[in-house]
């Protein structure tokens, strides 16, 4: 990437090019199945963790909070610390060829998974699929926001989200499927003394590698088109520019790259910096978890240090995210539903296991037919798969009819993404049936109606050239809040009480401050969308 300073991409073909494909058209269409293809890849190596997360707590002499943290936290931190740079890199980069590469890391790394055999190794497997994922959605984002009208991008971003329920379901399938054909074969473990778990990350990580490619062949789309907007100008020094954004988000580079814009900067990020740590020296001393909290509060110092930067370097951008309130009570509601569904989506497979289908395998009486770790993966994991798939896109639909009557009714349809599933996450963590429990799991559909609407809020909100960073931004919502804090947040209370269901129904405090946040954007969302031109300029944009 950094050698396209001595080597400029050439620029895409003219919107008059009767040769290039129009927006919303067929082309249009194929890139989104695409992507859709790419994101549930995505999510399948993210989503696999937790139908082996049994086997490797057994192997490997883990704890729930070691578990949550494996799956939210290595994975989140680094995911959204590597989406600041690469979010803004879609910015001014070839999206296509940035997707392509992240796509190859991230598969490596999920096929290294494969070869752990330790807490530390896997750990370090996990960051890397984190920062090899972190190109995925800034360039889907922005690259499917230049290929269809404002009026259907939602619909097109809902879609588009699909992947992540799709990839998340089959990949408990797929997980349960091939640990159990691999420990029958091998049950004393395979070629290089690989067990059940072990193969299944090798898997799926491997046609991750095809997949990239595919992405390779892509066409990049022409930024601002969608909304009849004057393509920006080329970026020059893409290299040093991704340099830039580098080291203003990854400590101890952040403190050189601040120095230069004065004492007073400085000195607030040094005093942000000995903020986060004796947060994190507080949380460590009470819960003893050293790896979480270090990561997390590296990760807030490291955001902040990031928003410093970019008030310094880029005004307009600034203002238009972190300046806008609007933008920030997103980020913090949706990521609080994100908080609740990435921790129900990782824990309901271990916790159905562990609680229904080992002790009736122990009691040696007749099982009924969906009493298998198989059928429990299959049930959840395909029902997660169609019924996120259903919500998503109902959500992005209805929100792009709603909005059409409603300035702000998107975040209305939004709400019910919280409302409609809580009372089933009640019922399914007190029942003490396995088919009831299977049951209360299919209004959790409801659950994903937010995904689209969230992706369009924050891409509305700014102007074309600002879609990367905008969608890092938000991202740093969905996984530093909801999936760095979410499973661990569960886990930490088993460890605790020695309850899983008492981790998982303690997500529902979570549902007030959900609502007023998202309230909140719904009051301002109106204004703050009409007046992100007036804004942009008042803070330097040349628009």
């Amino acid at each position: 990437m950094a050698s396209s300073d001595a080597e400029p991409v050439p620029p895409p073909a003219a919107p008059t090019d009767p040769n290039f494909p129009p927006v919303g058209g067929a082309y249009a269409k194929y890139v989104l199945g695409l992507l859709v293809l790419v994101y549930a890849m995505n999510f399948i190596d993210r989503q696999i963790l937790a139908i082996l997360a049994e086997d490797i707590k057994r192997d490997l002499g883990l704890t729930d909070a070691d578990l949550g943290f494996l799956y939210g936290t290595a994975f989140a931190v680094f995911y959204a610390l590597f989406g600041i740079p690469l979010g803004r890199l879609a910015d001014n980069w070839v999206r296509t060829r940035l997707l392509s590469i992240g796509l190859f890391v991230w598969s490596s790394m999920t096929a290294l998974s494969g070869l752990s055999t330790n807490f530390l190794q896997l750990s370090f497997a996990r960051v890397g699929v984190g920062i090899g994922e972190a190109s995925a959605a800034p360039s889907a984002f922005s690259m499917l926001s230049d290929w269809f009208p404002r009026e259907k991008r939602a619909t097109a971003l809902a879609i588009y989200s699909a992947g992540l329920y799709l990839g998340g379901g089959v990949s408990l399938l797929i997980g349960a499927v091939v640990v159990r054909a691999w420990n029958t074969t091998y049950p004393l473990g395979g070629p290089m003394g690989l067990v059940g778990w072990q193969a299944a990350f090798l898997a799926v990580g491997f046609p991750g590698l095809l997949l990239s490619l595919w992405v390779a062949t892509l066409r990049e789309p022409i930024r601002g088109r969608a909304e009849g907007l004057p393509e920006p100008p080329k970026v020059q020094n893409v290299g040093r520019k991704l340099w830039e954004d580098i080291s203003s988000v990854i400590p101890p580079l952040t403190l050189f790259h601040l120095a230069p814009f004065g004492a007073r900067v400085l000195a607030t990020n040094i005093a942000v910096a000995a903020a986060f740590a004796m947060l994190a020296t507080l949380l460590i001393g009470v819960t003893g978890d050293v790896p979480q909290w270090v990561a997390i509060c590296l990760g807030g110092y490291a955001v902040t240090s990031w928003a410093q930067s970019l008030k310094e370097r880029d005004r307009p951008t600034y203002a238009l995210i972190w300046g806008t309130p609007t933008f920030l009570l997103a980020l913090v509601g949706f990521g609080s539903i994100s908080f609740v569904g990435y921790s129900i989506g990782f824990w309901a497979a271990p916790y159905a296991i562990r609680t229904f289908v080992v002790p009736m395998a122990a009691s040696g009486a007749a099982l009924p037919w969906y009493a298998s770790k198989e059928i429990v993966a299959l049930t959840l994991g395909g029902w997660g798969a169609a019924g996120g798939f259903i919500g998503v896109v109902t959500g992005g639909f209805v929100s792009d009819w709603v909005k059409k009557r409603n300035p702000g009714g998107r975040i209305v349809v939004a709400a019910l993404a919280t409302l409609v599933p809580a009372p089933f996450i009640w019922l399914m963590y007190t029942t003490d049936d396995l088919g009831l429990f299977l049951l209360y799991n299919i209004p959790l559909a409801f659950g994903s109606m937010y995904v689209g609407i969230a992706a369009a809020t924050t891409q509305d909100l700014v102007l074309p050239r600002m879609r990367g960073a905008a969608t890092a931004t938000y991202f740093i919502g969905t996984t530093l809040l909801g999936l760095g804090l979410g499973p661990y947040f569960t886990g930490a209370v088993s460890k605790v009480t020695g309850s899983l269901a008492t981790g998982v129904l303690a997500l529902l405090l979570m549902a007030p401050f959900t609502l007023v946040c998202l309230y909140l954007v719904y009051r301002k969302l109106p204004a703050a969308e009409a007046t992100r031109i007036e804004r942009a300029r008042a803070a330097g944009e040349p628009i």
